[in-house]
């Protein structure tokens, strides 16, 4: 079988060993954003026996704007138009299958490290599939001509039309804001948006900031994991999971190695619906208790909310290439 053993050292025999630590030291982990951004969407809807599609509705502004009446002209009529939102709800899942051999053999528990090594492996794949969606939005940015700190070539598409070749700055970010204000992109919470991005993208952001020491405002708490500070209304957060999906044009860092995606947005981005929460599970023994296993096991699934480019409420900081 695949999974751990003991006669394989690196599969499961250094659990015991002469002298060995009792602590456990796992593998550093990346920081892991993109999910706690998701509105859990309808909770008196979810659950079992509702069928593997969600939908939503979205609601449009009046076709015509009401004005001023005469004493004797009637008030005119209008109408609004609703578009549907839906996801699939799917399962996810890891398994570490072990023998009965190495959990009686073993010094260390293997039952809490394979928990641990799954916990962590469940809450990349969430990040990734939060990830894939926001990265679905339309609206992207960059740069005039690739290096204007001045003005932005905005696309409704998806796609980003200009090679960006500048580190993104504090210019950049009150360009961005202005985009989204404009919009009327509402606000994630407390009138600020939020920005996330990796720390290298971040840095000539930083590095600006800190000359004019606005940063980190006085006695600001920081109520996201991950968040640094705040900006012209944003508030950062810093996220180091690579695998996080494709997002924009690559994930890593630009041909150029000049930044690399940042996501900016405001309130009702990313739906998360539910049936099955995330769990960890044991596998029925077979083979009269030799054969074992852990797994973390999910039903649910994540949807762009706002799928028309006029109704986003996500901008991304991208590039051609």
């Amino acid at each position: 079988m695949a999974g751990q053993v003991w006669s394989v050292n690196t599969s499961g025999g250094y659990m015991y060993a002469d002298n060995l630590s009792r602590l456990l030291r796992m593998a550093v982990q990346p920081m892991v954003k993109f999910r706690q951004f998701c509105d859990v969407k309808d909770a008196a809807h979810q659950g079992l026996h509702r069928g593997d599609t969600f939908h939503w509705n979205v609601y449009s502004d009046v076709a015509t704007q009401g004005t001023t009446l005469t004493e004797t002209s009637t008030i005119p009529e209008t109408s609004f138009t609703i578009s549907q939102g839906t996801m699939t709800i799917t399962e996810a899942g890891n398994s570490v299958p072990y023998t009965g051999k190495l959990d009686d053999l073993s010094e260390q528990p293997v039952a809490e490290v394979i928990r641990k090594v799954l916990k962590n492996d469940a809450t990349k794949g969430f990040d990734n599939l939060a990830a894939a969606q926001f990265d679905a939005a339309k609206v992207r940015v960059t740069p005039t001509a690739g290096t204007s700190t001045t003005s932005l070539v905005v696309t409704e598409n998806g796609a980003s039309a200009t090679v960006n070749n500048i580190a993104l700055g504090k210019e950049h970010v009150k360009l961005i804001v202005d985009e989204m204000k404009e919009r009327n992109i509402p606000a994630y919470a407390d009138d600020d948006y939020y920005s996330i991005s990796r720390p290298s993208t971040y840095r000539q952001l930083k590095n600006d900031l800190e000359g004019i020491k606005q940063y980190i405002d006085a006695g600001f708490q920081m109520i996201m994991n991950g968040e640094i500070g705040r900006y012209e209304g944003v508030r950062f957060v810093e996220q180091t999971h690579k695998g996080a999906a494709a997002l924009g044009t690559s994930a890593s860092a630009w041909s150029n190695g000049k930044s690399d995606w940042c996501l900016f947005f405001g309130e009702d981005t990313v739906a998360e619906a539910i049936a099955v929460p995330e769990e960890i599970r044991g596998k029925i023994p077979g083979d009269f208790g030799r054969d074992r296993g852990i797994a973390w096991y999910y039903l649910g699934g994540f949807g762009l909310v706002h799928t028309q480019a006029a109704q986003s409420r996500i901008v991304m900081w991208d590039s051609q290439s």
